[in-house]
């Protein structure tokens, strides 16, 4: 169901305007890169569960800017059925697209000696089936359009395979091999695929984790994304040092990191 707010001007030859979809926007790191893609001139479609909490930023961007930037959507990922036609209603409202991201995502930690494959597997449906849903048909029609911007927001977890969270890890490494290979595919079509990386940023997702560092706010993750999105870039750790730091854990021999507990 989309906002009740008129529709967002058109762009024209002499005043272009970028239309974006978010996937996961009503809070976080989604939330605060619609705010600061609304200053930078994008018309949003906006996508979550939480629909109160989407209406809510939606207001709060119109509002800003006297016209209607944002619209919202209420939508749940992992209700796959659903998404050829949402992504062509959404495509009629903004009249087109040229960025697409995928901020959807869920940690629901097991502990290190339990299993649970009803968490496991509600992991994998939004992390993971949740994304192909949608950013297959949005490869398909970036790819006939020669043009258009994909990110995808994976994590450092996916690095490794850790003892505390083992479908998480699972879903964010086959996210960034996906990602990988839609780059390989779509470069060559004029598509750039930016897979984003962070670390531990200061979301409900990390409140009951233990032993986080380096915390950043989500807002600091939505800047590093938007200049990674202006520049084109292909991968984007944030904060950047976590490229270092993972280069290091990738490179741990396995007989040593599997005694390791975080």
């Amino acid at each position: 169901m989309s906002d009740t707010k008129p529709l967002p001007p058109r762009a024209t030859p002499l005043q272009p305007r970028r239309r974006a979809i978010i996937v996961g926007a009503s809070i976080g790191i989604g939330a605060a890169m619609a705010r600061r893609l609304a200053l930078e001139g994008y018309t949003l479609a906006l996508l979550a569960r939480q629909e109160e909490m989407l209406r809510g930023l939606c207001a709060e961007i119109n509002t800003q800017f006297n016209e209607t930037r944002a619209i919202a959507y209420a939508h749940d990922v992992t209700d796959y059925d659903s998404v050829p036609a949402l992504l062509q209603r959404i495509l009629s409202d903004l009249g087109g697209l040229d960025l697409f991201i995928y901020n959807a995502g869920i940690s629901l930690p097991v502990g290190l000696k339990k299993f649970d494959f009803e968490k496991d597997h509600r992991t994998i449906e939004t992390n993971l089936l949740g994304a192909l849903a949608w950013l297959n048909p949005v490869a398909a029609m970036f790819q006939s359009l020669r043009s258009g911007q994909i990110v995808g927001l994976s994590s450092v977890a996916g690095e490794r395979g850790r003892v505390g969270n083992p479908a998480y890890n699972a879903s964010k490494a086959a996210l960034s091999c996906y990602l990988e290979a839609l780059r390989n595919r779509l470069s060559r079509y004029g598509v750039n695929v930016l897979t984003v990386k962070p670390g531990f940023v200061d979301t409900a997702m990390i409140k009951d984790t233990k032993g986080t560092f380096w915390v950043i706010p989500a807002d600091q993750a939505a800047k590093d994304i938007c200049r990674a999105i202006r520049k084109r870039r292909q991968e984007l750790y944030t904060p950047a040092r976590w490229r270092w730091v993972m280069f290091i854990v990738r490179n741990i021999p396995s007989v040593i990191f599997r005694r390791l507990i975080f």
